[in-house]
């Protein structure tokens, strides 16, 4: 019996410092396009939140705001990744997400959508 414990603790001791394999991630990039509408772009699961402002190229000659909040996010390899995209009050969604969902991979991945004001600044994509 006491070969046999032994055996078990051996073995419970290679375990508990058996170093766990890494899970390999990778990059996913949500793009919000100049359509000068406003609106956000979320992921599921939870890593994208990425909001544009509205913008009017003829108002003034200050350029288009960057996105904020999160809008690249790192994930499993080989997780399916789905988006919603809401726009703001007086905006509507011209185009997107596309693609959607994203299954990851190892390299470069990406969604975009575009916002568009209902005024009609810019047309259906």
């Amino acid at each position: 019996m006491t070969g046999v414990l032994t055996a078990l603790a051996t073995a419970a001791a290679i375990a508990s410092v058996a170093p766990a394999q890494a899970q390999a991630t990778a990059q996913l990039s949500a793009s919000v396009s100049d359509g000068w509408g406003s609106g956000t772009i979320i992921s599921r699961p939870a890593g994208i939140n990425c909001h544009q402002e509205a913008w009017d190229p003829y108002a003034s000659n200050t350029p288009q705001p960057n996105p904020t909040g999160t809008c690249t996010a790192s994930f499993e390899v080989g997780t399916t990744v789905t988006f919603t995209a809401t726009p703001d009050t007086g905006s509507s969604i011209n185009d997107g997400p596309t693609p959607n969902p994203v299954t990851i991979h190892t390299g470069y991945n990406y969604t975009w959508v575009m916002f568009c004001p209902n005024e009609g600044l810019c047309s259906a994509g």
